[in-house]
């Protein structure tokens, strides 16, 4: 049974603060290593969870995401392993998302992939390339099972945009407030900020209490204070991709600095 990370969001709102959501793809740097590392994530402070599913031709990844990835795919990872990583994950209660590009989806086919996603307890999709008025199938599938579609807004959609992404979306809605390609910075977006304030006055009549999660390169709990201040939810993919990066072959230093990196997150969403 999936729990929707509304969820996680709600519980986050309960204790006055952000909801912390952390990204891994699937199959890095094993599968059962990145099982072990999601582990972690989830007992180290990680209120929702984000999988990726590894894909040849991640035009939207920066380049630390897309080293992982390719790790992933050169390793021989495929859905199914994608699938399984899930439901280790959903199993610790935590609500599971997959994050994938379209293109596998559609390969595998869209109602055999959101019922085998129901199946292993994960909470839905983010689908960074297909907007909602593209998404008939993926819409009624996931609505069928009641699964999250999180759709995406950036500094460039229009009011009228937003609104309709908004209106679709169910879980939450991601703020991207990066122009470009994903990677932690060193500096938090000056965009978040109003793309998430004219976010959340569309949600006001299109989805009333739609919580808005951001992503923009968050890689230390100073920055993911500073999101959390204005953001429903604070989501870390880089910073931990990079934190296995640099352990390559050490599954132990690599778990331990992981947990560092998490719990570092987890007190800044609190401050």
């Amino acid at each position: 049974m999936s729990t929707s990370v509304s969820v996680a969001f709600e519980k986050a709102r309960a204790d006055g603060r952000a909801a912390l959501v952390g990204y891994l793809p699937a199959g890095f740097p094993t599968v059962d290593g990145g099982i072990a590392a999601l582990t972690a994530m989830v007992e180290a402070g990680c209120d929702v969870i984000e999988i990726g599913l590894p894909y040849s031709d991640p035009v939207m990844d920066g380049p630390t995401i897309q080293a992982a990835a390719q790790q992933a795919l050169d390793a021989g990872v495929r859905t199914t392993d994608v699938l399984r990583t899930v439901e280790a994950v959903a199993a610790t209660g935590t609500p599971t998302l997959v994050m994938t590009y379209w293109n596998p989806i559609e390969r595998y086919g869209v109602e055999r992939f959101a019922q085998a996603l129901y199946d292993a307890g994960g909470a839905g999709l983010i689908t960074p390339d297909l907007t909602p008025d593209f998404a008939p199938e993926w819409i009624a599938a996931a609505d069928a099972r009641d699964l999250d579609k999180v759709f995406l807004v950036a500094p460039s959609s229009t009011d009228e945009r937003i609104a309709l992404t908004t209106a679709a979306s169910r879980g939450f809605v991601y703020a991207t407030a990066v122009m470009g390609v994903t990677g932690a910075r060193a500096a938090t977006s000056d965009l978040a900020g109003p793309l998430v304030a004219r976010t959340k006055r569309a949600i006001e009549t299109t989805a009333p209490g739609l919580p808005v999660g951001v992503g923009i390169g968050v890689s230390d709990g100073a920055q993911a204070a500073e999101v959390a201040s204005y953001a429903d939810g604070v989501i870390v993919g880089s910073a931990f991709v990079r934190t296995l990066l640099d352990h390559p072959g050490d599954l132990d230093a690599a778990r331990r600095a992981l947990v560092a990196l998490t719990e570092d997150l987890a007190q800044g969403v609190r401050s």
